[in-house]
């Protein structure tokens, strides 16, 4: 982990899950295809992540949640992109997010997915950003905007 990324610390009882921006050597951001079925977020686009578990760290649940959801390891977090707090549209409540541009190992072009929760998976850079917005409500774009403020980032420099 580079020595700037911060790691926010869950208060007690507090709704936790993590996100991981996995960029290509193209500088591509992977995401893939919540299924139709899916209560949250049905048929939207998604980074990698999930739900931080009782005595889990953040950073141990990025890890674990990226292997469960793509087969790739956790090589090195690079950045922190941000905490956001959302309510999902399945009435489990609020829940803060912690966000972060990660490096994996793997076969980037072949993941390992969840195939009975998500349904497709593809690469996106800054022409494809609209897609990501396939299936949201207005004001619903967390996924695009995080990919796109990722991948304006890596373009900057930052």
């Amino acid at each position: 982990m580079d020595d700037a990324v911060e790691v926010p610390v869950p208060a007690p009882g507090a709704v936790w899950t993590v996100g991981a921006v996995v960029l290509n050597g193209e500088g591509a951001a992977f995401a893939q295809k919540r299924s139709p079925h899916r209560r949250l977020f049905p048929d939207s686009w998604d980074i990698v992540g999930g739900h931080v578990e009782a005595g889990e760290t953040l950073l141990d649940a990025l890890a674990r949640e990226i292997e469960e959801e793509t087969g790739w390891r956790l090589r090195h977090v690079r950045q922190f992109l941000g905490t956001s707090t959302w309510t999902g549209d399945d009435g489990a409540g609020l829940r803060h997010e912690a966000d972060y541009l990660v490096e994996v190992e793997g076969d980037l072009g072949s993941p390992d997915l969840e195939w009975s929760r998500h349904s497709a998976f593809d690469w996106f850079g800054p022409g494809d950003l609209a897609r990501l917005k396939e299936n949201r409500a207005p004001g619903e774009f967390l996924i695009h905007d995080l990919i796109a403020s990722a991948l304006r980032n890596r373009a900057d420099g930052t």
